[in-house]
């Protein structure tokens, strides 16, 4: 009996040993798959909301937009044209520095930027801009099954650009094969608001 006594006690001991002993396993290693698969989905949500929004457009002393009463969204696809108080922009490329608004008003762009001459509305700079970003929305356009015959811009004027000027860029972007234009403005409840 004396066996069976010490088995018993035996087992009891490793019993109580056990329990002294006993922990939470550590977790030697991280997971992080489902990590990653958040991080992933955030990203490509980030990504295609702010590749597809043209809607939010910086408001500065160089650049303020008109107001306007109209309820439509504005346009997503397009190659966008800004034309602040003292330069042309083509996406985020600088194109052309402007002068100051009197002379402006007047001729429009310096007569060295035409194509022939003071009188002419052809901006050259600007159109071998759009040209090339034309090739670029034409290879874009085939690609989603639209028609690549002409493309589309969204023109971003301060609301203070003299109608001469807004003309010749207008006047550029149809010599360039641009046929729909969007006027980006801020919205507003009244005209005069």
């Amino acid at each position: 009996m004396s066996q069976a006594g010490s088995v018993v006690q035996y087992k009891a001991e490793l019993r109580k040993a056990i329990r002294r002993n006993a922990h939470e396993p550590e977790v030697n290693f991280l997971n992080i798959t489902a990590m990653l698969d958040i991080m992933t989905i955030i990203l490509v949500f980030l990504l295609k909301t702010l590749g597809e929004s043209s809607t939010s457009v910086p408001q500065s002393d160089d650049l303020r937009l008109p107001a306007s009463i109209m309820k439509k969204a504005p346009a997503q696809e397009g190659v966008l044209v800004t034309v602040s108080k003292t330069q042309i922009l083509v996406g985020d490329d600088k194109i052309l520095t402007l002068p100051g608004r009197e002379s402006l008003a007047q001729a429009g762009v310096d007569a060295r930027f035409k194509r022939s001459g003071p009188n002419d509305l052809f901006i050259v700079p600007l159109g071998n801009a759009l040209m090339s970003a034309r090739k670029t929305d034409v290879a874009v356009r085939r690609a989603k099954g639209l028609d690549p015959s002409s493309s589309e811009a969204i023109v971003i004027a301060d609301k203070g650009t003299p109608y001469r000027l807004l003309m010749e860029v207008l006047f550029t972007l149809g010599q360039s094969e641009y046929g729909k234009y969007h006027l980006m403005v801020m919205q507003s409840k009244t005209l005069g608001g």
